[in-house]
């Protein structure tokens, strides 16, 4: 696979504001009962909605003090205050990759609870070449649970994702009964991020199948991309960030795909559509974002009144926290209606 040249600093330093940052806010605002939202430090916020329990969990990212990844969970009765935080998984010591875990998700199917994790590490895969970087390992796991408080077991020691993409932001979708893999090729590799499905196993065990590339996030028309880096040819290109995809289905039976990027430097929500409804498309981009104000990282879930909601991390800088507003479906697309 061919190796691309060095992005300059100023997008490394995108980067940092997209992900690694850490990943405990204020101890003294945001642990024990009655947090609200916006005390708690939270990136690419995850919102499970346990009907038998009437319990919200809000996962997110954090580290032990011997460099582990993990996950930690925040539970709520009235999407208001919140309890916690409290651990439900730690990477194995002796897992592939054990550590730092990006946009933790978690998923019911067929019964158990499944944890989608990005982990990260500085272990290369590919020598450098003079004057371009190094690609790292940085890949979806799968792991499982009876329960949404986890705690939750891998399926195996190997990650999901293919080992020759740095690959991000797995999230999980069944259609016609068959179990995929969404997630994002890396901007950080391909410098026009991606966005891929890929069947797995009925067990989500490991991959059923090579990677397909839907769409990419330069083609939305809104999208202004990043800094530009030149090729070895002399070709001057533009980067592109793709994040953050949720696949949501609407009640008149269009297939979206939720994600984010960047528009005059703010981080956006954004919506792609499938003409066909199936996850092969093909992809068009809206002409506009449906969040513009520095907030990203999509999901969306129902709360147990049923109303729709949506959450995403804001600012995309900084003290990020969770914002979770009332969301519209009018069968057509999806509409933020307290923002």
């Amino acid at each position: 696979m061919r190796h691309l040249p060095i992005i300059i600093l100023s997008v490394l330093a995108l980067a940092v504001s997209c992900k690694d940052r850490p990943s405990k806010g204020s101890a003294s605002t945001e642990t024990g009962e009655g947090a609200p939202s916006d005390s708690i430090y939270c990136r690419d916020p995850f919102i499970v909605a346990d009907a038998s329990t009437k319990t919200y969990y809000l996962y997110r990212s954090s580290t032990t003090p011997e460099g582990l990844g993990g996950v930690e969970a925040f539970t709520s009765k009235d999407l208001k205050t919140w309890t916690g935080p409290e651990r439900v998984f730690t990477v194995p010591e002796d897992n592939f990759i054990t550590g730092r875990v990006w946009a933790p998700e978690v998923h019911n199917y067929k019964g158990s609870w499944y944890l989608f994790a990005t982990l990260n590490t500085d272990r290369k895969w590919a020598e450098s070449v003079e004057g371009w970087p190094d690609f790292t390992y940085r890949r979806t796991q799968i792991f499982k649970s009876d329960s949404p408080s986890g705690p939750f077991l891998p399926l195996g020691k190997e990650l999901t994702t293919p080992k020759e993409y740095m690959a991000l932001d797995g999230t999980l979708w069944v259609e016609d009964g068959a179990p995929y893999m969404v997630f994002c090729h890396e901007w950080v590799q391909v410098v026009d991020g991606s966005f891929e499905v890929m069947p797995l196993k009925e067990d989500l065990s490991a991959a059923a199948g090579e990677p397909v590339t839907i769409f990419t996030a330069s083609q939305a028309a809104w999208a202004t991309g990043g800094s530009i880096w030149t090729d070895p040819d002399g070709n001057r290109r533009k980067s592109y960030v793709s994040d953050g995809n949720f696949v949501f289905r609407t009640k008149d039976g269009e297939l979206l795909i939720l994600w984010s990027s960047f528009k005059d430097g703010k981080y956006c929500v954004a919506l792609s559509r499938s003409a066909s409804g199936k996850l092969a498309g093909p992809w068009t981009c809206d002409d506009e974002p449906i969040f513009e104000e520095d907030g990203g990282h999509p999901m969306v879930f129902k709360d147990f009144d049923g109303n729709l909601k949506i959450v995403f991390h804001q600012p995309n800088s900084g003290f990020s926290h969770p914002v979770i507003l009332d969301l519209e479906d009018t069968g057509k697309t999806l509409i933020i209606n307290n923002q």
